[in-house]
């Protein structure tokens, strides 16, 4: 057994089935814990123009949480401000503790971090010991037989289902040992840093009512527990209450995955099994992405590699500001500005709306969802979007184009999820809230929806955008 350790808290913002916690509490005798406001997180943030975000604010009162937590069982949580690279080993070596302890993250400037952080700890006489918390199988763990990853997510979903064991389950438990939680010296006290002094301003993530910290991702799965097992028929329907709810925690690790999955395994259904597939293609789009970093900004069919987009700034300016005459591409991309969220159906519907009827480079529309995406989280977001677009891993055809409208009709038959983001449209009737434009002028007038005055009429044609797409995509697609 080691002398100290520090425990550092990432995307991991809780104490219950901590994994590295939990190493930490049963390795050293004394455990410090700390967070870092990594300033280079953070000032790409700025760098992009937020004056505020949601994502900061969540962090920042959720790690407000953590602490409260920690020091009701007479721990402490150091809280610093700079770059992660250069805090932890100054901070390990100022607290002489002999191992620095870990969740491992898999984004590509998370991995090059952490090598900096175990090479300047290496120098010290120090080390860094990761472990895995953020999901239940890691890059090898579920791979074909010739060692490279699936391409097919259907095998990898079988195989990850087969491979699941009560082992892989398993709660990490930290309770039994919380005596060895120790205080920082009062020179190294730190206090929590406001909004401000982190650079952003404040959001509306209070009016939101977001549910906060570990509390609150306990609060939003126990809600969800007895709607689980119509998950799987209410999912699709933006304007019903189908879902989980869970994914800002999810991202966050303010709640622990090997929680969800138990739950879910607990209860076997149609929707508990439909909710475990998308926790499956979650770790589906981590393991590519650890595989090939590079998918982070490039496709993962070579044939798209270079592929030229079209360059209609106007055409994404109304993509980006819910203007596009579509009402299920407007309401989406309204909902995720004014709120940080969108619903999966309409992530769909939008990204193909972009990649396909508009033929604009996918990684634009990646790059959006990044800024607004209040449970934004890399991989996913690049592999769904890729998958969208037809160009990623084992994603839906070049020639499966989603027609705004019938997903519209079918998804949200009587315009509840319309109307709450597009209030343009409140007066019009539900067989033409779908497609407006199509309303005569006199029932424009009546309905006080005047397309290209109160909403604008359709950017682009379905059809004639659709039999552009389909010309552009399969060439490239018959050339793989």
């Amino acid at each position: 057994m080691i002398e100290s350790a520090l425990v550092w808290f990432r995307r991991d913002l809780r104490l219950s089935d901590h994994a590295a916690l939990s190493l930490a509490l049963h390795s050293a005798r004394r455990v410090y814990c700390v967070f870092v406001f990594d300033s280079d997180i953070l000032s790409a943030l700025v760098g992009v123009g937020q004056t505020y975000d949601r994502r900061v604010e969540f962090m920042l009162e959720s790690v407000r949480a953590l602490r409260v937590t920690l020091r009701a069982l007479n721990g402490e949580l150091i809280i610093l401000h700079g770059k992660a690279a250069m805090t932890i080993p100054s901070l390990a070596s100022r607290l002489s503790v002999d191992a620095v302890f870990a969740n491992r993250d898999y984004e590509p400037d998370a991995q090059s971090r952490d090598r900096a952080v175990l090479d300047a700890l290496s120098k010290d006489g120090r080390t860094l010991v990761e472990t895995k918390d953020h999901v239940i199988f890691e890059r090898h763990e579920i791979i074909s037989t010739d060692g490279l990853p699936f391409r097919r997510f259907s095998a990898y979903a079988r195989m990850w289902r087969q491979r699941l064991g009560v082992d892989d389950l398993g709660e990490h438990v930290v309770e039994d040992e919380v005596t060895r939680w120790a205080a920082p010296p009062p020179h190294l006290a730190t206090e929590l840093p406001t909004l401000t002094q982190l650079g952003f301003a404040q959001s509306n993530l209070a009016e939101l009512g977001i549910p906060i910290g570990a509390a609150g991702g306990e609060l939003l799965l126990r809600n969800f527990l007895p709607r689980m097992a119509d998950y799987a028929s209410s999912r699709d329907f933006p304007g019903q209450d189908g879902t989980s709810q869970l994914s800002m925690h999810i991202r966050f690790g303010t709640v622990s995955i090997r929680r969800l999955v138990r739950c879910a395994r607990e209860r076997p259904s149609m929707g508990a099994d439909a909710w475990l597939q998308e926790l499956i293609w979650r770790e589906y789009f981590q393991m590519l992405l650890a595989h090939q970093p590079e998918l982070a900004t490039e496709p993962f069919l070579q044939a798209f590699r270079g592929w030229r987009y079209l360059d209609d700034a106007a055409g994404f300016e109304a993509w980006c500001t819910g203007q596009t005459g579509y009402p299920m591409v407007d309401a989406g991309m309204r909902q995720l500005v004014q709120t940080g969220f969108m619903h999966n159906r309409a992530r769909m519907v939008c990204a193909s709306f972009l990649s396909k009827h508009l033929l604009i480079d996918w990684r634009l529309g990646e790059r959006f969802f990044a800024r607004h995406l209040n449970d934004y989280d890399l991989a996913s977001n690049c592999g769904n979007w890729q998958w969208a677009a037809s160009v990623g891993c084992d994603a839906q055809p070049y020639f499966r184009i989603f027609n705004p409208e019938v997903q519209s009709r079918r998804f949200d038959p009587e315009g509840h999820y319309l109307r709450r983001y597009l209030p343009e449209l409140a007066d019009v009737p539900n067989d033409a809230v779908h497609a407006p434009w199509k309303m005569s002028r006199n029932q424009q007038s009546a309905t006080r929806c005047l397309i290209g005055r109160d909403y604008p009429a359709p950017i682009v044609d379905h059809q004639a955008a659709r039999e552009r797409a389909l010309s552009a995509l399969a060439s490239v697609s018959k050339s793989r």
